[in-house]
């Protein structure tokens, strides 16, 4: 994988190509977990099984059981605590795409840049900028736009707070994550993490079989799934996994963090486009005006400010 960082490395125009393909790999994640619990395969199933092929993948990626070693002192906590929180983020997100669209879904988790930036200005951590109070605004905005909208009065309100939801709660995990990896290095942790959603699904999975009474029908993990499903499935561990991951990380070496951001917002209109096409689900002007406030809140969050008293 030495290749796409190498181009990268050479050509802005190259890593922000890169960054543009993740963002694509990534917003791809609702529309073929759709098709696999379409095919009927469980959430639970599906998600587990894409993060324990998608840690083998990135664990050859980062160099091996060799290069896992070296992260020893972290091991537990990643597996554990990050894994943990991501497979909570993503089942809590996925799950309410049995209640709203696929677009409302991946705008209103686009909405946590703005919930990060909110979190550290009542934490005292950031001082309130003049561009800081318009992006929230917008981000907010954005939201009743898409739920509240006469056009919108179909949107299951279980659906909206899933994905809210979700949205918070990875805006709590980002800094948390940091702080949790501390000096391993990104593959080795994304390797970690990714192992530890999956094992984290799998338990739940065992304790849902094991206890008394049938489990819920998301809550099955089993291997007996549809070749369509396991196609989406290996698809979700290849391209949203790993080859998100690898061409995220090059494009970051070169753009840096901003850019890299900037880019990454074609994430939520990518997702939703690809779900009109290939699932033929709604795309009204409340969805894409709203979904326009939110990637205009994050791309100011990322323009350089002048900040003011909190």
């Amino acid at each position: 994988m030495t290749a796409p960082a190498t181009s990268a490395r050479n050509s802005p125009a190259a890593a922000t190509a890169l960054v543009a393909l993740s963002a694509c790999c990534f917003g791809s994640i609702s529309i073929l977990v759709t098709l696999a619990t379409r095919d009927g395969a469980p959430l639970l199933s599906v998600l587990a099984w894409r993060f324990l092929l998608g840690a083998a993948m990135l664990g050859v990626l980062a160099g091996g059981i060799g290069a896992l070693r070296a992260a020893r002192g972290r091991h537990a906590r990643l597996l554990v605590l990050g894994g943990g929180g991501q497979a909570t983020i993503a089942f809590t997100s996925l799950y309410a795409l049995r209640f709203i669209p696929i677009a409302t879904l991946v705008f209103l988790f686009y909405t946590y840049p703005a919930w990060i930036a909110l979190f550290a200005v009542l934490r005292g951590a950031e001082r309130v900028g003049p561009l800081k109070v318009v992006a929230i605004a917008l981000s907010l905005g954005g939201i009743a736009l898409m739920v509240g909208a006469p056009s919108a009065g179909t949107l299951h309100p279980a659906g909206v707070l899933l994905a809210l939801a979700a949205a918070l709660m990875y805006a709590l995990y980002v800094p948390f994550l940091g702080r949790l990896s501390g000096s391993t290095p990104s593959r080795v942790a994304a390797t970690l993490v990714a192992l530890g959603g999956g094992l984290a699904f799998v338990a739940v999975g065992i304790v849902a079989a094991v206890l008394p009474g049938a489990p819920r029908e998301e809550l099955v993990l089993t291997f007996v799934l549809a070749p369509t499903a396991w196609a989406a499935i290996v698809t979700l561990a290849i391209v949203s996994t790993a080859l998100a991951f690898v061409a995220f990380l090059s494009g970051l070496a070169v753009l840096g963090p901003v850019r890299t951001a900037i880019v990454s917002t074609i994430e939520p209109f990518w997702a939703s486009l690809l779900g009109a096409v290939v699932l033929h689900q709604p795309l009204g002007w409340p969805t894409l005006a709203g979904g326009g406030a939110i990637a205009t809140a994050v791309l100011l969050l990322q323009l350089p400010q002048r900040e003011s008293s909190p």
